[in-house]
């Protein structure tokens, strides 16, 4: 897609775009280096919402493959050694862990991961972090460490944070039997057993599921889906899971048959998605902490950036100055949510662009008032396919980021995660209320960037007048 003459030129003119942050992002790292939050396996950890803006700059070579840059490579001082063929063979005897398994779209996951790194704060664990598996993505599954950077969220909060590949052999054709809990069953009154996921076979696990008492909900009664953190950190501690096993019915495994009681060294639960510390969706709300505590410090991976950084050039171009000028950032989400559309006809249902506009304007708006400066570029990024609604998008004046050949050139996760890059990069976002990829846009946007958020109304006429 670019010469590579042309990738390095290229990112040092974007280094140079974001080269305002360094101070702060500098200061910001000597701050936790000084006053560690957790040090690991000491024995108390003392929270912070210390932040960086965002990493200091892309560096000054771009990696040749972004799609095969995975930062954590390296053996990890909370394991034996390199990735074994059965994972119990390299989990060291003093030390314990966490892991969980995703289930849903790609940003659910990430929320997800989020409230297992979170959890493995509160129960002083190891998380072990599972790869994504395809779910709106269609096609293969990918690590967690090619989409983010895990040495630097590792060095923020003061963890060791794994993920499976560097416990256990991909390649290993050994089946771990291994108890879990099975969470989903108790916070959802309609379902009758633990929550798929493709992972666990794709690690060449066999699990017996134990499902978590009554007591790990946000309310023991009511129709209401969410456990809460301190709930199910009781089942990592031996007192809470004694008292759990007690009333708790166990599945065998579906391979082997056996029957397995949770272990108690890997604490495994099977989705984590609906955790909360106070009340439900706790994600929509700023004091959130999975975000505030671990979402904040999930920056991407070094060679993500530099690919999104090429998409970000080829999309809004750069000034005679060489930098890429500031942007704002809007997500559309159409697709899968004409299912709540009701009796409204989608044209009735979908926020009109107009309404879309004021928005930006708001954001503009907000942006010359409080940093003084105008932004005319104007990125939108949408599941919607016709070709009609992009051709009055480019009415407005706004760009589309050209995805004509990402699939073919990186695969089929990159065009959502080169999207969600340049979301989270911009100096302001408009996003779809209801879509977790643009509630997680607009806290990065807000955390990273210090930039003015809207999110839009939609669902019926006039849904977001105001």
């Amino acid at each position: 897609m670019f010469s590579s003459n042309r990738r390095l030129d290229h990112v040092l003119r974007f280094s140079r775009r974001l080269g305002g942050f360094r101070a702060v992002a500098l200061f910001a790292m000597v701050i936790l280096a000084l006053s560690p939050l957790y040090s690991w396996p000491h024995s108390t950890w003392i929270p912070t919402t210390t932040t960086t803006p965002l990493p200091e700059s892309l560096p000054a070579t771009p990696s040749p493959s972004p799609i095969l840059d995975n930062q954590t490579r390296n053996t990890s001082p909370a394991l034996k050694g390199p990735p074994t063929q059965s994972f119990k063979d390299n989990l060291l005897s003093n030390t314990t862990y966490i892991t969980s398994w995703p289930g849903s779209g790609w940003t659910n996951d990430v929320m997800t991961y989020m409230n297992l790194i979170y959890l493995a704060l509160l129960t002083q664990r190891v998380p072990i972090i599972p790869h994504f598996t395809p779910g709106w993505v269609t096609g293969s599954s990918i690590e967690f460490g090619l989409v983010f950077d895990v040495p630097k969220l590792s060095e923020a909060l003061g963890i060791p944070i794994l993920e499976w590949h560097g416990v256990k052999d991909p390649q290993s054709t050994t089946v771990d039997t291994l108890g879990c809990w099975n969470i989903w069953q108790t916070v959802q009154d309609d379902v009758a057993k633990p929550r798929d996921s493709a992972a666990p076979g794709d690690l060449g696990l066999d699990i017996s599921y134990t499902q978590t008492p009554r007591w790990v909900r946000l309310y023991e009664q009511g129709n209401q889906n969410h456990a809460t953190f301190w709930a199910l950190a009781r089942l990592g501690f031996p007192q809470g899971q004694r008292m759990a096993q007690e009333q708790a019915p166990t599945l065998p495994a579906p391979l082997s048959g056996q029957v397995i009681k949770p272990d108690s060294q890997l604490l495994c639960m099977d989705y984590l998605y609906y955790v909360c510390a106070h009340q439900a969706y706790e994600f929509d709300h700023d004091f959130s902490p999975a975000w505030r505590f671990v979402g904040t410090h999930m920056y991407w991976n070094e060679a993500l950036l530099n690919l999104a950084a090429l998409y970000l050039e080829n999309t809004i171009g750069a000034t005679s100055s060489g930098e890429i000028p500031p942007w704002i950032s809007i997500h559309v989400r159409h697709n899968d949510f004409q299912q709540y559309c009701g009796k409204w006809t989608l044209d009735e249902c979908y926020a009109p662009l107009s309404v879309i506009a004021r928005r930006v304007q708001e954001v503009k708006d907000e942006l010359l008032a409080t940093k003084g400066f105008v932004v005319e570029h104007v990125i939108m990024t949408s599941d919607e396919r016709n070709e009609t609604w992009w051709k009055d998008v480019a009415a407005y004046g706004w760009y589309r980021v050209d995805h004509s050949h990402t699939v073919e050139e990186w695969g089929a996760w990159y065009p959502v995660l080169i999207d969600a890059v340049i979301q989270s990069l911009a100096s302001g976002f408009v996003g779809t209320t209801g879509s977790t990829m643009s509630l997680i846009a607009a806290r990065r946007v807000e955390n990273w960037q210090q930039g003015p958020t809207r999110m839009f109304k939609w669902g019926y006429p006039g849904a977001d007048d105001h």
